[in-house]
């Protein structure tokens, strides 16, 4: 018996909220990287992997919170812990790997498709490995063309996020980008979605107990979801990127001016050095003060 499958059980509340949570990953880690762009004095890896961090635990959470949303009417759905964190590793350290290919290898068209291919890869495969920890009364089915199209938006979608990163600095523009990564990534997961089928079996069968998604999905959302949270507050308080590149370079640069221009009140370094020693040499004043 085919199974009636819907991905919107709760309306529009869980497709926003994992929006949001995409656009709030792709936002802080297009900042951690571009902090690694604004000063080459920046602890380099650390913020790649931050941000590396944050991508993937976006990407993760909007899966399963989109995933809560999602219903077979016929039988109940369960899912297996374990699948379930390795989808998170998984996100993680495949972002990761495209972040640290662009970040130091630089964002040559080649770098940007070599890392945007992994990355997409990486995505796709953490679906569908989180969707391999979806376990039910029935058969789990896809459409070849739909997972295949799902596949080519996350690459398309991981490479230009890669772009962006690397491209875009201001905060508005950065802002802006994260708002279409949110876009392509929810897309993605979204597609993948549609290629899902299930046939129920007309017997209940032991093999695919587990935990419901309540018991285990919402506890398990609270650590990517704290860790996006400790992640804002480092970009937000980091002075480099609040005050963005333009800024900090007039800042540095004022600085600088201040500390080595000469004083415009000498016409060479003799003069300063004379007037420096003025209150213990009282003839510095004889042949500059008034005459009598």
């Amino acid at each position: 018996m085919e199974g009636t499958v819907d991905g919107f059980r709760y309306g529009a509340v869980t497709p926003v909220a994992a929006y949001l949570m995409a656009c709030l990953g792709g936002a802080l880690g297009l900042r951690c990287i571009v902090r690694t762009l604004l000063s080459n004095q920046s602890w380099k890896a650390g913020w790649l992997a931050l941000g590396a961090a944050s991508i993937g635990c976006g990407i993760w959470t909007m899966h399963f919170i989109a995933m809560i949303g999602f219903q077979v009417v016929e039988t109940r759905i369960r899912y297996n812990a374990g699948l379930t964190v390795l989808s998170l590793a998984v996100a993680i350290v495949v972002v990761g790997i495209g972040v640290f290919i662009v970040g130091y290898r630089g964002a040559s068209t080649l770098n940007l498709s070599f890392a945007g291919v992994i990355t997409g890869l990486g995505v796709a495969a953490m679906h569908y490995l989180g969707m391999a920890a979806l376990h039910l009364n029935g058969t789990i089915r896809y459409d070849t063309t739909a997972v295949a199209l799902s596949v080519v938006i996350a690459i398309v979608a991981a490479t230009a996020a890669l772009w962006a990163a690397v491209t875009i600095r201001g905060f508005m523009t950065s802002l802006g980008a994260s708002l279409i990564m949110g876009v392509a990534v929810t897309g993605m997961h979204y597609t993948g979605m549609s290629a899902v089928s299930v046939h129920v079996h007309s017997r209940t069968s032991g093999s695919w107990a587990g935990d419901s998604p309540t018991s285990l999905l919402l506890p398990m959302l609270l650590g990517p979801v704290i860790f996006l949270l400790l992640a804002g507050v480092v970009v937000m308080f980091d002075p480099l990127l609040v005050l963005g590149d333009g800024d900090w370079n007039r800042s540095s640069a004022s600085a600088e001016s201040n500390t080595e221009q000469p004083d415009s009140l000498f016409e060479n370094q003799e003069d300063r050095v004379v007037h420096a020693r003025a209150p213990q040499d009282p003839q510095w004043a004889a042949p500059h003060g008034p005459q009598r």
